[in-house]
């Protein structure tokens, strides 16, 4: 049976002080509250720089069973290496503790810059490198370049990866782009970025990702209840193994019809409407 996470990105904010966080509770009380209140959360941090073993281990110890974190990849991956001799990143980025996250970890995002356009064949020999699972994880992650004191390859269970991809530049409406990802079973995000970035609703994978970075305004406006209920409609159709019939797709192609998982994060924290736009879609899911 398919399931749908919905959280938000990020939880250190400012302004969600006395919004919705408690006047006086401490930002180091700020994931255990927001882990609370959302079944969900986008770890950010991840994709600015490495962070430490601890850092993750902390994050699995301040959550509840049965929470879950989708990781956003290193930058320096796909905006400063660009996908050029990335293997040695890679093995640092999943190295730098991701995997002591466990049973907690849900997809990976990798987001490409604007300025970056589709390569096939660099991007087909990034595809070929992501792990699947915990132990090509670790494979991959032995070849590490980064202090032994700031790894962790430690597998308990060989819990599976999923990977999304993020694009950003026109060049990726390709079906070649599509059908690459549907080789690899890698999801497509489904960015809503007001119009700013290309859109496309492709099934390239076996779950979805959705990313809402505001519905008129980027990174800055929230969502009625009307579009809420508008993407309520097609979270249910994915999960369902079915398409909306208005669609946005560049291919026609058939995509099996089994049930996804759907996850799906607030991006628009700007004026603090994330978690209150992710506890609305929740609220219309399952009421």
């Amino acid at each position: 049976m398919s399931k749908v996470e919905i959280g938000i990105s990020g939880w250190k904010y400012n302004g969600w002080k006395g919004t919705f966080y408690p006047p006086k509770l401490s930002a180091a009380k700020e994931l255990q509250f927001a882990s609370r209140e959302l079944p969900s959360i986008e770890i950010n941090s991840t994709f600015y720089a490495l962070q430490r073993p601890t850092s993750y281990q902390r994050w699995y110890d301040e959550t509840p069973p049965g929470f879950l974190f989708s990781v956003k990849a290193n930058r320096y991956i796909t905006h400063i290496k660009r996908l050029n001799s990335i293997e040695i990143p890679l093995a640092n980025f999943f190295a730098s503790g991701p995997l002591s996250l466990k049973e907690k970890l849900g997809p990976i995002l990798w987001q490409f810059p604007p300025s970056m356009s589709f390569k096939p064949e660099m991007f087909e020999n990034f595809l070929k490198l992501l792990p699947r699972n915990f132990k090509e994880a670790r494979r991959l992650g032995r070849k590490a370049e980064i202090p032994e004191e700031r790894q962790y390859l430690k597998v308990d269970e060989n819990f599976r990866i999923r990977h999304a991809v993020e694009i950003r530049n026109v060049s990726f409406l390709n079906p070649w782009f599509v059908e690459l990802l549907r080789k690899y079973n890698v999801a497509i995000v489904f960015a809503d970025t007001a119009g700013r970035w290309p859109y496309l609703e492709d099934l390239t994978a076996d779950f979805i990702y959705i990313r809402l970075h505001g519905d008129s305004e980027l990174y800055r406006s929230g969502y009625d209840q009307l579009t809420l209920g508008f993407w309520a409609k097609r979270i249910k159709t994915w999960m369902k193994g079915d398409e909306p019939s208005d669609r946005l797709t560049i291919t026609n192609d058939p995509v099996p019809h089994i049930e996804r998982d759907v996850y799906v994060y607030f991006d628009n924290d700007a004026k603090v409407r994330a978690p209150v736009d992710a506890k609305g879609l929740i609220k219309i899911i399952y009421h």
